[in-house]
């Protein structure tokens, strides 16, 4: 065997090891959520969808689920219109002191997210929106716009400007060319921001803990909230629903959009 083959068969080994290491723990949550038991135990004792079940007629957890998608959706549409703006500017107006703005637009994703959430707690205590739907959905808009002016602004790099110009000489205003011509052309990379926007927002807790009012409830936030009363397989029940959830959206994306370009 040469020293290539070796070499080769070396790094694919590395590579199988560190994809194990990683879904490890979700196949241990997976495994843990079908148990009979009434504690987490792996491999299952018995098989069994009970749990699930359990999750799904409490009416304490599908407020939490209702609660967290349209919350997510709020705040995906939110972050759209905000982050295709924002990179547009960026891009093709070239605001005076784009660097210093795009630094600022993805400060959310340097700072941890719990200086993040006290920030906002403290800012929207000031202008009263602290506790209401309102404030939350600005919040999640804040950590989640970073993540679309980034796909929007690596499809926007990729797209001639003179294709707006030969729309605009033909009689088309701004507006008529961007919606017409240029939407369309970064329409991946809008696909792309929202995806990463629903999944984070989804899935948010250190922002969100800190900033939900009376009778709201998000469904990681729960699960953090259920944990401290002890953990039994209802949990790991939400954990792997969690996890086909964001699974299924990050093929779908990958399937129709190429994700893996904006990764």
């Amino acid at each position: 065997m040469t020293a290539a083959r070796v070499r080769t068969w070396l790094l694919r080994a590395w590579v199988t090891l560190v994809f194990a290491f990683l879904m490890l723990p979700v196949v241990v949550i997976v495994l843990a959520s079908l148990s009979r038991t009434s504690y987490l135990t792996v491999p299952p004792r018995g098989l069994t969808l009970s749990w699930f079940t359990k999750v799904l007629s409490d009416p304490e957890y599908v407020h939490a689920i209702v609660w967290s998608v349209l919350l997510a959706l709020v705040a995906t549409a939110g972050s759209l219109g905000a982050g295709i703006a924002a990179s547009f500017a960026l891009i093709r107006r070239r605001v005076a002191g784009g660097a210093g703005v795009a630094a600022l637009l993805n400060a959310p994703l340097v700072f941890p997210g719990v200086v993040v959430g006290v920030a906002l707690l403290q800012f929207f205590a000031l202008i009263h929106v602290n506790g209401t739907f309102v404030g939350l959905a600005l919040a999640h808009m804040v950590i989640t716009v970073p993540y679309v002016v980034r796909a929007v602004t690596a499809s926007l790099q990729g797209i001639d400007p003179e294709l707006e110009n030969a729309a605009r000489v033909l009689g088309a205003s701004g507006p008529v060319a961007f919606f017409t011509v240029t939407l369309p052309l970064i329409r991946p990379g809008v696909a792309a921001g929202a995806v990463f926007s629903f999944i984070v927002s989804f899935d948010n807790v250190p922002v969100s803990i800190f900033l939900l009012g009376a009778g709201q409830m998000t469904l990681p936030v729960k699960i953090f909230t259920a944990i401290e009363y002890g953990v039994d397989p209802s949990i790991a029940a939400v954990s792997t629903m969690l996890i086909v959830v964001t699974g299924l959206a990050l093929a779908v994306a990958e399937r129709w959009i190429g994700f893996h370009r904006f990764v």
